[in-house]
């Protein structure tokens, strides 16, 4: 009968918010102490872009590539898309590529113009359910996944990137030796 003491609103509210959080959070300390969370997975895709270039895993073997799933509609996709830019404009040259996999479904013609709107310059590759199943489904958006240069995900994330973690994340897999 001790533990009834602290059975408080309060005290279920923090349980709730931990259950809540720490998936979330996990993948963020992962990738910033160097602590892998994708599990084992070498996703084998392919897509093309909105430019009408067509990418694989394949083809982007040797590179350090974040693959970010995202929406139009989605309000903390639409945040993290100036961090994903500033990334893929610091890094390209490094043997870094970053892919958005949309997975809006009003067409290219809304997807291409919010792009553009926000001076997006990654590829843009609109995606469904095929492409998903490739990294082991994805449950919430934004997702993305950091893979290494022999194309193994070594990092996957669900909800916004924190910079500071995905920054360091890239960088150490850039200073590994190449696939």
């Amino acid at each position: 009968m001790q533990w009834r003491k602290h059975l408080t609103i309060w005290n279920l509210l923090m349980v709730v918010l931990l259950i809540w959080a720490a998936p979330r959070l996990l993948p963020h300390l992962g990738a910033l102490f160097g602590i892998r969370s994708g599990g084992s997975i070498t996703p084998t895709w392919s897509a093309t872009t909105l430019d009408g270039a067509r990418l694989t895993s394949d083809s982007l073997r040797g590179q350090v590539v974040l693959v970010n799933f995202w929406a139009t509609w989605c309000f903390p996709c639409r945040a993290e898309m100036p961090l994903l830019q500033a990334m893929h404009e610091r890094h390209r040259a490094a043997g870094f590529a970053l892919l958005g996999f949309s997975v809006d479904q009003e067409g290219p013609d809304v997807v291409r113009r919010f792009v553009e709107e926000r001076s997006i310059s990654y590829p843009i590759a609109i995606v469904g359910a095929d492409e998903e199943r490739a990294f082991g489904g994805i449950r919430g958006y934004p997702t993305s996944f950091l893979i290494d240069r022999k194309g193994m995900v070594r990092h996957a994330v669900i909800g916004p990137l924190a910079p500071a973690t995905l920054e360091l994340a890239v960088r150490r897999l850039l200073d590994e030796p190449g696939g």
